[in-house]
């Protein structure tokens, strides 16, 4: 669960340094967007790798996992809408209290939800999950998604398409025209890679 840990780490760390970067400016941009991608990827691996095994070996996972879930959620839903509107006035409240539930579910996880998994795993099932859970992780989305599923195959089904939609949008100057165009067309081109996984997923239940 180390890898685990060291992202709760690194979010403790940009939550942390954020207030202090000032108002505007390149670092806090910086801070801001390191904090988005991390959180998402982070929790899509979570989603899709950790809480299944829990809820597998555990016999209060449903609901351990369900809470941690309703967490991510709400961040998800926080998160969309400070980066919908950079100029709304409620942002720097709402990004006050998306690190406020992002704060409480570490605490959730590191508490309770990560030692059931050490006590229900030996060191070998350990690392295989912790390398499938980077490995997602790796190609995960890395902004909100809100209507996505918190649970697989629903998640991934989704979340696979999204992710090269979501690492293009980290790399390209969306706010420009042409940023703007290709975003779209990405955008586009995700939504098709979605509707052919689903068809052949279907094809193959036949």
């Amino acid at each position: 669960m180390l890898r685990q840990r060291r992202d709760h780490a690194e979010l403790d760390r940009l939550m942390n340094a954020f207030p202090a970067a000032g108002a505007d400016g390149p670092l806090r941009d910086r801070l801001w967007r390191d904090f988005v991608q991390l959180v998402f990827s982070h929790a899509f691996a979570e989603e899709t790798v950790l809480w299944p095994v829990l809820r597998r070996l555990s016999p209060d996972g449903e609901e351990l996992t369900g809470r941690v879930e309703e967490e991510h959620q709400a961040i998800n839903d926080l998160l969309a809408r400070v980066e919908k509107d950079k100029d709304d006035p409620r942002r720097e409240a709402l990004i006050e209290e998306a690190f406020r539930l992002v704060r409480e579910d570490i605490r959730d996880e590191e508490d309770v939800l990560l030692p059931r998994l050490r006590a229900a795993l030996d060191d070998r099932q350990l690392r295989r999950v912790g390398a499938a859970w980077e490995a997602v992780r790796m190609a995960a989305p890395t902004h909100p998604h809100p209507a996505v599923s918190r649970r697989p195959p629903g998640n991934a089904l989704a979340g696979v398409p999204l992710s090269g939609f979501d690492r293009l949008r980290d790399l390209i100057a969306v706010d420009s025209p042409s940023g703007r165009r290709a975003a779209l067309a990405l955008g586009a081109l995700a939504a098709t890679g979605a509707v052919i996984v689903g068809v052949r997923r279907s094809a193959r239940r036949r």
